[in-house]
């Protein structure tokens, strides 16, 4: 199995050919490798009992090289008569069975079906440096004597580095003219290439092994040693080698370079013909420090991807400087695959690690695999859908170090951020089977705790205990809000169908007297219940944002526009109380948000995580100057939170830091 990088920049084949060429010369030709870096290919595909044909051999030693390890039935063809003089008295002591005879490879003079084998090494590119009519021509007339004098089961065997336009002659012949027909790569060849000259191209062997007649075209790419993936379009083929192609100009410009100033790059690799993307890789270099090591991997555990560690740059600037390398590869598993083991994984990656070494790593050197535990993480997929509004998704369950399992939302157009997620915890059915079900006192968002602090301070003090909260999700506020202040009554709204279906089929939301949903739009039930003269002890908005072009991602701009926040005052009336979760990296824009929340509230304080971008904004339409006065308000409701979360057995501890939330809390 192959990992291709997918480009997302043209790579001008033509131009890029005709530089490596015209820079190298006859040298470029030292890249095919010879018998060492090719005999792994050439055993495998061609036995000692083989009749075999070698068309243009030049002066290559690989055909001696055959015939010294039991290939005795080798005959070689040039053009050049000064070469098979050469190649002749060279050989005719030591190799006296070996054949040597002058004679142009488009016009044999061989009977039918004469040969095994036929190997060329680099004359088919040197045959075709471009797509003139005269060069078409020959090819035509190259391929039509393989095909000639090869016996049925009989294999063309052709080293090549395929250029895209000599690729596309191979596939355009042979699979039509009943030939099974496989590429394989020769990291041997491009190692020693490398050590020798800092940089390589890929070299490709193709195997065409002639039929009398197949049904269908076989074509299968087997770019990783002992790996072979079947294609179904010679289109799949051409894509898959053209990556590993621009795989190798990167990697060229990785081993000669750093990427310091732009901080990192990164490659999405697949598997050939496939369309989802199994690994995510991240390299990121820092200035040379002697005292750090050169380079290492770092494979992310499964459901780990989502860490700010590991899904900002910030965190992965991080992590460079944590491990103390001087380059670091981070590499993140795809959902929509599955990874036997680390082991696995690590040989998976092996040589696409490899490749992107600095200079300074060895061939043979042991490149270090750092991770956060000893396994690739559990992922279990436990439902796929399609929201209308927010497109595909998955609902997953993954497992932490401590064996404590987690069931998360996700939207696949933004697939390192996890959109709810509840823990589960492990209870007896009524026949005493075990089976999951979602902890009520588990709040993943942090922010969602400040939400409540703002709930429990009105829960006790309002003549009517009704709350709207506009952004249901999965749910997971409403059912702690629920389970902690039973005395509340709960509107949930939310404009997607599917998170209510999500909420409750996977999320443990229920409903009840006490608790409801809507589905309908935030904005036209706000500004309903404004007309309507409904009212409500606090109002509630966690709402995301579906436009990623705005430095706010919560709430969209529509819920902070004048009228709409009109409308909330006059629901929630002089003792309600206003709570949003605020995200917003944009500083001129959180002004205008801040500016337009004091247009329509006269006390507004906010809290600002420490270890998020959220704020959680308090407002309400009676004016209050006492700071104290509200600071004490809020640490009563504080307290209130903590001893109900313990008295309801939701959870065991304080779930808030009251000192450090008066200290942190900001009147605006």
């Amino acid at each position: 199995m192959d990992l291709l990088p997918k480009s997302h920049e043209e790579f001008s084949q033509q131009t890029y050919w005709n530089t490596f060429f015209s820079k190298r010369g006859k040298k470029a030709f030292e890249w095919y490798g010879e018998y060492p870096e090719l005999c792994g290919h050439l055993h495998k595909y061609i036995k000692p009992k083989d009749d075999v044909l070698v068309v243009g051999c030049g002066n290559s030693t690989l055909s001696m090289d055959l015939y010294d390890v039991g290939y005795r039935n080798i005959t070689n063809i040039d053009i050049s008569h000064v070469v098979i003089r050469q190649m002749i008295d060279q050989n005719k002591t030591q190799r006296p069975a070996m054949i040597f005879e002058q004679m142009d490879a488009t016009a044999m003079s061989y009977p039918n079906d004469k040969f095994s084998v036929v190997l060329d090494k680099g004359t088919l590119d040197a045959l075709m440096p471009d797509e003139s009519e005269d060069v078409i021509s020959q090819v035509d007339k190259l391929f039509g004597e393989i095909s000639r004098v090869l016996r049925v089961g009989g294999r063309y065997v052709c080293v090549s580095l395929l250029q895209e336009h000599i690729l596309r002659k191979l596939l355009s012949y042979f699979p039509q003219a009943d030939f099974m027909f496989r590429v394989t790569r020769c990291y041997e060849a491009e190692a020693k290439t490398r050590e020798e000259d800092g940089s390589a191209m890929p070299v490709f062997v193709v195997i065409a092994t002639k039929f009398k007649k197949l049904p269908a075209l076989v074509l299968e790419v087997g770019l990783v040693e002992g790996s072979l993936e079947r294609v179904s379009t010679t289109d799949d083929i051409i894509s898959a080698i053209k990556s590993a192609q621009q795989m190798a100009v990167i990697c060229s410009g990785l081993h000669k370079g750093n990427v310091v100033d732009v901080g990192e790059v990164s490659l999405d690799l697949y598997r050939p013909g496939e369309k989802h993307l199994r690994y995510t890789i991240y390299v990121l270099d820092q200035p040379y420090a002697r005292e750090n090591e050169i380079y290492a991997a770092f494979i992310v555990p499964q459901g780990r991807e989502t860490m700010w560690l590991f899904c900002t740059k910030e965190g992965r600037q991080q992590l460079l400087k944590t491990t103390k390398r001087n380059r670091l590869v981070i590499v993140t598993l795809r959902r929509e695959h599955t990874y036997e083991s680390l082991d696995a994984v690590k040989k998976e990656l092996s040589i696409t690690v490899r490749n992107l070494a600095p200079a300074g790593v060895s061939n043979d050197a042991q490149i270090p695999y750092l991770s956060l535990a000893s396994n690739v993480g559990k992922r279990e997929v436990c439902y796929e859908g399609d929201s209308k509004f927010s497109g595909q998704y998955v609902i997953e369950e993954i497992e932490d170090d401590n064996g404590s399992v987690f069931r998360r939302l996700i939207f696949l157009n933004n697939q390192f951020v996890i959109q709810s997620e509840a823990k589960l915890k492990i209870v007896k059915s009524r026949r005493g089977k075990p089976k999951k079900v979602v902890d009520p006192g588990y709040l993943a968002c942090e922010h969602h705790i400040y939400m409540s602090i703002g709930v429990s301070m009105i829960a006790k003090n309002a003549n009517q205990n009704d709350i709207a909260i506009i952004g249901l999700g999965g749910g997971g506020l409403c059912t702690f809000l629920r389970q902690c202040l039973p005395e509340i009554n709960i509107t949930a709204v939310d404009i997607d169908e599917a998170m209510l279906q999500i909420a409750t089929n996977y999320f443990g939301l229920v409903q009840d007297a006490k608790l409801k949903v809507e589905i309908a739009d935030g904005l036209k039930f706000i500004l309903d219940s404004a007309n309507q003269g409904r009212k409500f002890s606090a109002i509630l908005f966690d709402v995301d944002s579906k436009d990623t072009t705005m430095g706010m991602s919560c709430p969209p701009k529509q819920f902070i526009e004048t009228s709409i926040l009109q409308a909330v005052a006059k629901c929630i009336g002089e003792t309600g109380l206003f709570i949003l979760n605020l995200v917003c990296r944009d500083p001129e824009l959180k002004r205008t948000v801040l500016s337009a929340l004091k247009s329509s509230f006269k006390s507004i304080y906010s809290y600002n995580l420490e270890s998020d971008v959220n704020e959680v904004v308090f407002c309400t339409v009676s004016e209050s100057d006492d700071k104290a006065a509200w600071k004490e308000h809020i640490k009563n409701a504080a307290t209130s939170l903590n001893r109900q979360v313990q008295t309801r057995k939701l959870q065991n501890e304080d779930i808030v830091d009251v000192a450090d939330l008066l200290e942190r809390l900001t009147l605006q």
